[in-house]
């Protein structure tokens, strides 16, 4: 675990429901001293933080982009991530689908499909 491998990571897909996998992950990198910051489309405020609506949003670009979301919100994801020139995203289990692989390696963009907290050991 080194939390600080990466500058910003942001999580998307953060819920306000604590039994959804995108507020424990968010938590927990949190919990762990990751350097991260929440999106969701709605907005609003997760365990004291301000989540941002779009990746665009954001004051400073992520270095790597977590998505716990369904795979189509995560195909235009990768779009987003190639505008602003992120090149790192961290597909969880189920928000991956075979087209937003196939766009993501289209745009150089390096991704990992499996759970970023089981392959850290956070979990």
């Amino acid at each position: 675990m080194n939390p600080k491998e990466y500058k910003l990571i942001a999580v998307v897909g953060v819920s306000e429901d604590a039994s959804k996998y995108g507020h424990r992950i968010f938590r927990d990198l949190l919990r762990f001293g990751y350097p991260v910051m929440g999106v969701n489309p709605k907005g609003g405020f997760v365990l004291g933080n301000n989540l941002y609506r779009s990746l665009t949003e954001m004051e400073k670009k992520p270095d790597l982009v977590i998505t716990v979301v369904p795979p189509d919100a995560t195909l235009k994801l990768v779009e987003e991530c190639n505008k602003l020139g992120i090149k790192n995203i961290w597909m969880q289990p189920g928000s991956e689908s075979g087209a937003a692989l196939e766009k993501a390696k289209t745009y150089g963009i390096k991704t990992v499909s499996a759970c970023f907290m089981a392959v850290k050991g956070l979990w």
